[in-house]
């Protein structure tokens, strides 16, 4: 019996679905029918998204590029948004996400906000990992690629529990961003910053109170 795959596809760049599209085509099983959209964007998207509920017919899959320009009405500022607000309106569909980003600190935002059932870094990405990542997001997710897997498993086997606004301190900090601008980055007193920063110094037993140490100690538990 034939099953019917429906799937939409987003990612700005042309050239790249096409690949992703045939990869799925050329590898898929005998008794798979595949149904596939494409969307260059998040408006795009939207009423793909839309039109396939109002016919009763939602996707079984999304591949969500996480690079993807602002929507003309400025709701949803990159493919996080947009892979939020399918979780949303598409409670069933599977959501695979794709990205060139491999810092730690968007792996774990991007898993905590979606929990996606795959997810890839484009650059651990090849045509048999795509063919593999479809079948088991279909049959048995999630499934991950190894750059996630090791940061995963990094953070997992590290006994630190870091909150949220402290690991946008960490990430910011390794952006360059100076203490004095954190604060109005994370919304909370220029104080507030300092005391946390001095309690990440503590928790990566920083002795010498360079941010330098910090970042270096962060890194070699994969915080940052």
């Amino acid at each position: 019996m034939t099953e019917k795959i429906r799937i939409l596809m987003i990612d700005d760049h042309p050239m790249i679905i096409e690949g992703y599209q045939n990869t799925l085509l050329f590898t898929k099983k005998e008794h798979q029918e595949l149904l596939i959209n494409i969307a260059n964007n998040c408006d795009e998207a939207v009423k793909f998204m839309e039109k396939s509920i109002n016919e009763e017919r939602p996707y079984d899959m999304l591949f969500v590029d996480i690079s993807l320009p602002p929507s003309k009405d400025g709701r949803m500022n990159s493919g996080e948004d947009l892979a939020e607000y399918a979780r949303k309106i598409l409670p069933n569909s599977k959501i695979v996400v794709l990205t060139m980003f491999n810092e730690p600190f968007r792996i774990h935002n991007i898993i905590k906000s979606i929990n996606p059932e795959g997810f890839l870094i484009k650059s651990d990405l090849t045509s048999s990992e795509l063919a593999s990542a479809f079948q088991a997001v279909l049959n048995n997710p999630p499934f991950y690629s190894g750059t996630v897997n090791s940061f995963i498993r990094k953070t997992i086997t590290s006994d630190i529990v870091i909150d949220e606004k402290n690991r946008k301190i960490l990430h910011l900090l390794s952006q360059g961003v100076k203490t004095k601008n954190l604060a109005t980055h994370l919304g909370i007193s220029l104080s507030a910053v300092e005391k946390r920063k001095k309690q990440l110094k503590e928790i990566f037993s920083v002795e010498d109170g360079q941010d330098e140490t910090l970042l270096s100690e962060a890194r070699k538990r994969g915080f940052v």
